[in-house]
């Protein structure tokens, strides 16, 4: 059985050369950027990264139509896929071989943070915590030795755990008339 094998003999040759540029005089970071719109009538938010589209909704009993995961989900999503990502970038760098590889992020969101009363419940999902299925013919302390490169160099992972100050414009658009609607 293969597994990840080929694909992680093509990811440390890529690596290879993605840190040759990156430490190349004259690199610059890029910027990365994601935009979301509200729909109009359904209250979805569209995630535009790049090419691509994700669909963030909420659950019926929040006014939604359950046409995607929440803002709360996608982010345990993310750290998830980051995990795993870096399980493999840093797999390929140690030579350690993997034959499959599943990551499972949990978390706890209470309804009640930020309500009256319950100023002890936190507005932001909580309680994550990660656990990392890998099949592998590594002896049990390579694993551990890979477990331990993902958690210094897994971004995501790391912005969690010391996260920095975001900073917040409003940016007003007229439009018509304000409207009051009934409730």
């Amino acid at each position: 059985m293969s597994g990840l094998h080929a694909y992680l003999a093509q990811k440390a040759e890529a690596l290879a050369g993605f840190t040759a540029r990156v430490l190349a005089p004259g690199y610059a970071p890029p910027r990365i950027t994601a935009t979301v719109t509200a729909e109009g009538r359904s209250g979805v938010r569209r995630i535009r990264i790049r090419d691509f589209q994700i669909l963030s909704d909420s659950p019926p009993d929040f006014a939604g139509y359950d046409l995607g995961p929440s803002s709360p989900e996608i982010q345990l999503g993310v750290l998830g896929s980051c995990l795993t990502h870096s399980f493999l970038i840093q797999a390929a760098r140690l030579g350690v071989p993997i034959d499959s590889l599943e990551v499972e992020v949990t978390g706890r969101i209470d309804a009640r943070g930020g309500k009256p009363g319950h100023a002890d419940i936190p507005v932001y999902p909580h309680a994550i915590a990660y656990s990392v299925h890998i099949a592998s013919a590594a002896p049990v302390f390579e694993l551990e030795n890979l477990h331990q490169a993902v958690e210094r160099t897994c971004p995501i992972l790391n912005l969690l755990r010391a996260p920095q100050a975001i900073e917040g414009r409003l940016v007003p658009i007229q439009t018509g008339a304000y409207v009051e609607v009934a409730a």
